[in-house]
């Protein structure tokens, strides 16, 4: 699972969703929940947060441009690349941070990925979830809804 530390920043919601903005260093996480400050008191503007996606739901991208609706666009680097037959794991430098995505190895090669590539991770909002600082449970962890981006 990747786990990056974060600020809320914003949070819209109506009766039993939320789009909440989370600040990770110079970039804003957003995430879709399946909560709203009412029901879960850790969905504050200002609180601390660990934003969480898994690393099968991080597609990656060169030399993207263009605008294209996912809302979570992260640039890396490349630091190394595991192929296996069916699937490759992908490491990312993010700001000093580990992001690991796992892609088809036919993807990882139609890229012609190396490492010290500069590329775009891309997840989903309703792919990303939070977890409250300080929250040992990860049973707690709010499942993101299938659906929009």
């Amino acid at each position: 699972m990747n786990r990056l530390p974060g600020i809320i920043t914003a949070i819209e919601s109506n009766d039993h969703l939320s789009l909440v903005d989370v600040a990770v260093g110079q970039d804003t996480f957003t995430a879709m929940l399946m909560e709203t400050p009412q029901d879960a008191p850790y969905l504050k503007v200002g609180n601390a947060v660990v934003v969480l996606f898994k690393e099968t739901e991080v597609s990656l991208a060169k030399n993207l441009s263009g605008q294209i609706s996912l809302r979570n666009r992260i640039k890396g680097v490349v630091t190394q690349i595991r192929n296996g037959a069916i699937l490759s794991e992908v490491m990312l430098d993010y700001q000093g941070q580990t992001i690991t995505s796992i892609i088809t190895t036919r993807a990882a090669q139609r890229l012609v990925l190396e490492q010290g590539d500069a590329v775009e991770a891309l997840v989903k909002a309703n792919e990303v979830s939070l977890m409250e600082v300080g929250n040992a449970d990860t049973d707690h962890i709010p499942s993101p809804v299938q659906g929009e981006g």
